[in-house]
């Protein structure tokens, strides 16, 4: 049997987590962006970084959630700036793929990982790669190959 791999904290924070991620983890338990937040920002793990664009469009995105409470969305977004390292970004950009790079790359991240609907066709773009909460879990979770081999 093989070993499973562990998440050590390099691999939990080498990636952009987009504001649908997070939403998503805020309103819907159990589902693939539920279980990429609880991986990341588990206990006992470095802080990952977001960017002041990502919260902006997280706070914009649960005001407009149904069944999300007007006055839960202010300690949702508190709730995760506690749980990330924010970097602050220049950007005031509405379309996700130039906000999700520019924000990439001024936390020094070269991916990203969204459920966007408009990005699930896009890989890369810029050098940032782009991957959804799925891939990551399956890349995650899924054992490396078996050594080589020995020579005789």
């Amino acid at each position: 049997m093989l070993p499973r791999i562990s998440l050590e904290m390099e691999d939990c924070v080498d990636v952009l987590i987009g504001p649908d991620v997070f939403v998503n983890a805020s309103v819907a338990p159990g589902l693939p962006p539920e279980q990429v937040a609880r991986r990341v920002l588990g206990p006992g793990k470095k802080k990952p970084k977001t960017t002041t664009w990502v919260l902006r469009w997280v706070e914009l995105l649960l005001s407009k959630t149904p069944g999300f409470k007007a006055e839960s969305v202010k300690a949702q977004v508190d709730l995760i700036k506690g749980l990330v390292e924010v970097v602050e970004t220049k950007t005031e950009e509405n379309d996700w793929t130039k906000g999700l790079v520019a924000s990439a790359k001024a936390a020094g991240l070269k991916r990203v990982m969204t459920d966007h609907p408009d990005l699930a066709d896009k890989t890369e773009v810029d050098g940032i790669q782009f991957l959804s909460t799925e891939a990551w879990l399956l890349e995650a979770t899924t054992p490396p190959p078996p050594p080589p081999p020995k020579k005789k």
